[in-house]
């Protein structure tokens, strides 16, 4: 049997270690999102029950190929292919989900978003009826992969996902929620995001409960680009590894690589940025658990302390009169940039490390902040694009 090592028998070994009383200001550490970290954790409150997924096991989405078509069971697809058999289609095209005739043997998925990310903030609701009309398994997408890329707090992401979803039962009715896709980009901040995509089923399933349902989200995660350098590939490859490996332990449905490869992208690049989902599911069998950080403290207390600041938002959100609303009068897109500067200045400081970028980085700023962002505008822009 292990002893139970108390708070205060920790305090006094650290103490002893870093030689000095006033531990807590060492091992502190600031972080962007405004979630309280401790260093120890020996409890959590209110411990969370298990947070399920939609899928048995999270699936692995390549972008399509003839040549995987034999050993790749979910494929992403930009145009429209014949003669697939018993495969998981993520339809990535508008006009290809609107014209793509369904075959029985597949299951189809909608990564069309029918909102309008500039400031006419409008739901294309005539698009969304003939997406519904279709006999996929999920017809629409919300998605805030845009917004993680263009600088967007997870607060902030998750909020507008709420958001999203609540102008979508406006339009459509509560059993919409029912047929929703999430889509949303996973960074580089390991454990926030695995807590993230925890957050988001206790936020989405208390939205559905206002409406009497009691549904679980289907959480389609990507890599994200955020945090992705044209000059470092090598590090792009790591960095997407750990996002797929915090996607598939926060629980996400389904899971998918862009290129590590930001120009010169090729069949070959592809081929390996898929094989890392691989390799995960393989050698760890991370994909099929539901909620493989159930349990510990740390990942239960910070996905409370989202899931607190993330609903906070909505309520401000719908208090302003919702997400198109908001987009109209120009308050999300400034909310986004005031995050996104702040985020590239932290790099520009060294507080947020990117190596070969602003770590052992082997070029000077090519670009400022008033080039790469705007207050107006909601763009995806890479951290190191400032200095490419």
């Amino acid at each position: 049997m292990f002893t139970k090592t108390s708070l205060s028998d920790w305090e006094s070994l650290v103490q002893k270690q870093l030689k000095t009383e006033d531990i807590y200001s060492v091992l502190s550490k600031e972080n962007l999102e405004g979630i309280e970290v401790k260093p120890y954790y020996d409890s959590v409150p209110k411990p969370l029950k298990n947070l399920p997924k939609v899928e048995e096991s999270t699936q692995l989405v390549a972008k399509y190929h003839r040549d995987l078509e034999e050993n790749v069971y979910a494929f992403l697809l930009d145009e429209n292919v014949e003669g697939l058999q018993e495969k998981v289609i993520f339809v990535n095209n508008k006009d290809l989900a609107e014209h793509i005739s369904a075959d029985e043997s597949n299951r189809y998925f909608s990564l069309i978003d029918i909102f309008s990310d500039d400031s006419k903030g409008i739901i294309m609701e005539q698009l969304g009826k003939e997406l519904l009309a279709k006999d996929f398994s999920r017809n629409i997408c919300v998605d805030v992969s845009l917004h993680q890329n263009s600088g967007a707090a997870i607060g902030q992401q998750l909020g507008i996902a709420l958001a999203k979803t609540k102008d979508l039962t406006e339009v459509f009715g509560a059993e919409i929620i029912k047929k929703l896709i999430f889509r949303i980009a996973v960074g580089g901040n390991y454990f926030f995001e695995i807590a993230k995509i925890r957050a988001f089923k206790l936020l989405f399933n208390q939205l559905s409960r206002e409406f009497g349902l009691d549904e679980i989200p289907y959480i389609f995660a990507e890599t994200s680009m955020r945090n992705k350098s044209k000059n470092d590939a090598e590090n792009n490859l790591i960095r997407s590894t750990l996002e797929l490996s915090a996607a598939m332990i926060g629980g996400a449905d389904a899971v998918f690589t862009n290129d590590f490869r930001i120009e010169h992208s090729d069949a070959l690049s592809e081929e390996i940025s898929f094989k890392q989902q691989i390799v995960l599911a393989y050698e760890s069998i991370i994909n099929v658990f539901d909620d493989a950080g159930n349990g510990s403290y740390y990942i239960e207390n910070i996905t409370q302390q989202f899931a607190e600041k993330s609903w906070k938002l909505f309520l401000e959100i719908e208090e302003g009169g919702g997400y198109c609303e908001l987009l109209k009068t120009g308050w999300i897109q400034k909310k986004i940039y005031e995050h996104a500067i702040l985020e590239q200045k932290w790099v520009e400081e060294g507080k947020l490390k990117l190596i070969g970028v602003n770590l052992y980085p082997k070029l000077e700023q090519t670009k400022s902040v008033d080039e790469l962002y705007s207050e107006k505008e909601i763009k995806p822009v890479r951290l190191a694009e400032m200095f490419e």
